[in-house]
């Protein structure tokens, strides 16, 4: 299984931008702050993560302004071929603040 379910603040975007075939691309970056529990210990954990967004998630996320809080679901690939770095790609955007009735906006496959 390769999921991943995050809430962080949008540091930075890149313009949108298309594929040859013609879908809306987005790029960004996420910063993560919590504190979680590893072998029974508290542990503060914060990074930032590269995220990309495909469609309708990439013009929704384009919308957002860097500092806006976000629920984010997603799955790890590599971000190239000869690349071995994770990126996040998203299936999954929840704005948390600035958005009056708190909408999902969600992509299915």
């Amino acid at each position: 299984m390769n999921r991943v379910e995050l809430h962080g603040v949008l540091v930075e975007r890149k313009a949108l931008r298309f594929t040859p075939a013609g879908l809306p691309v987005t790029e960004c970056v996420i910063r993560h702050e919590s504190e979680q529990i590893e072998a029974d210990r508290p542990r503060r954990v914060e990074f930032e993560i590269q995220a990309i967004a495909l469609g309708p998630l990439a013009q929704w996320l384009q919308a957002a302004a860097p500092g806006a809080e976000l629920q984010l679901a997603g799955f790890l690939a590599a971000r190239s071929r000869n690349g071995r770095q994770p990126r996040l790609h998203l299936t999954m955007i929840e704005f948390v603040e600035g958005n009056q009735d708190g909408t999902i906006f969600q992509e299915e496959g």
